[in-house]
């Protein structure tokens, strides 16, 4: 299962900023990078007229944008999707998904703070939170960086969430919904795939394994 890793913060604390340097050294480090941007006011990025924007109008429930070179899917959800929804959805072959937004959510969490900016950081230690990136020492029970040092923060993702596991490990996922699974059930799913690729040419050395049932 891909990691998530969330980068929240209050309005003009820098979390874009921050994002942007940390998927840099990230990619510059040889890993892939997904992110997911959260909006909660909306947002369109079909301009009116183009092809895309007249297949919608028409009554589309999907369009997909195709190029050589890039691929964008527009789509009509019921509500706002959660960060696993998205990732079982949507995100492949990343080796870590980073969102910016999404305070609420369960996932990971880095906090960027500025002192000038706001009187108190808007997490706390119930938060999930793994890292805080500030211009000023904190307290909020996980390790507080300097706001510039990017490559500090991106050994603590690396060593976090990017090391290779030496036991394979799997997720069940549900509507979106990841179930939890007892020692035995693990066992049994992960020697049940594991018995299917062995007899399917070409799947014996698979390093990550996906498989949808809809």
């Amino acid at each position: 299962m891909i990691p998530i890793v969330s980068v929240v913060g209050r309005s003009n604390s820098g979390k874009t900023t921050l994002l942007e340097k940390l998927i840099r050294e990230l990619t510059a480090r040889g890993h892939c990078i997904g992110t997911v941007k959260h909006d909660v006011h909306g947002f369109d990025v079909d301009r009116e007229g183009k092809d895309s924007w007249r297949h919608k109008e028409a009554g589309a429930h999907t369009v997909v944008l195709s190029s050589p070179k890039r691929l964008a899917l527009i789509r009509d959800v019921q509500s706002d999707q959660s960060l696993e929804e998205i990732r079982g959805r949507f995100i492949r072959d990343v080796d870590l998904i980073l969102s910016e937004g999404y305070k609420s959510d369960v996932h990971p969490k880095i906090e960027v703070y500025r002192k000038a900016a706001h009187p108190e950081p808007l997490c706390t230690h119930t938060d999930a939170l793994v890292a805080v990136a500030s211009d000023t020492p904190l307290d909020l029970g996980a390790p507080c960086l300097d706001i510039d040092d990017v490559r500090g923060l991106a050994d603590l993702v690396e060593e976090r969430f990017l090391r290779r596991r030496k036991e394979r490990s799997v997720w069940l996922m549900v509507n979106g919904r990841r179930i939890a699974l007892s020692p035995f059930a693990h066992q049994i799913l992960l020697s049940t795939v594991q018995g299917l690729l062995g007899a399917l040419k070409g799947c014996k050395n698979a390093e990550r394994i996906e498989l949808r049932v809809e």
